[in-house]
């Protein structure tokens, strides 16, 4: 059996496919699948070709960049949300960084404009990784920020 890394019931994770950096998530044990705060969410045809094009974050985030995304392989599901809706919504894949790893996990597309964190990781990431420890907050961010401060003393 592999060992499992605990992570907490947050934590600060960077998107590398995206070129962004410090995203706060929240880890969502009841959530099957994970998500991404998305807004101006448009499937446009160019060149014979479906594409989506959506922003991430909103204007109040200090990583705010204004920059559409554009990806060209996406697929649509329905997800039941806590208060039982259905909803529609679009999937991508997207890397993302954490414990000094890379991961490539979906994400559906959700407006989280309300929310406190622009990421859930669901189940679907988490199973056969990581074990949940809702004690604990940026476990992966604090080692990161560790071993960033132990490199510096070294030099």
């Amino acid at each position: 059996m592999e060992a499992k890394t605990i992570i907490g019931a947050t934590d600060i994770i960077d998107l590398p496919s995206l070129k962004l950096k410090k995203i706060k998530c929240k880890i969502d044990t009841g959530a099957d699948t994970s998500a991404i705060h998305a807004y101006q969410i448009e499937e446009v045809e160019r060149a014979g070709r479906n594409l989506l094009i959506f922003k991430v974050l909103d204007p109040a985030h200090p990583l705010y960049a204004k920059k559409k995304f554009v990806f060209r392989n996406f697929t649509k599901t329905i997800i039941r949300n806590s208060f039982g809706d259905e909803e529609e919504r679009y999937v991508v894949n997207i890397r993302i960084k954490l414990f000094g790893a890379n991961y490539k996990t979906e994400f559906t597309l959700a407006n989280r404009m309300e929310m406190k964190y622009p990421i859930l990781l669901g189940k679907k990431f988490l199973e056969n990784q990581f074990l949940v420890d809702v004690s604990q907050k940026n476990i992966s961010y604090q080692l990161k920020k560790s071993q960033k401060s132990l490199k510096l003393k070294q030099k």
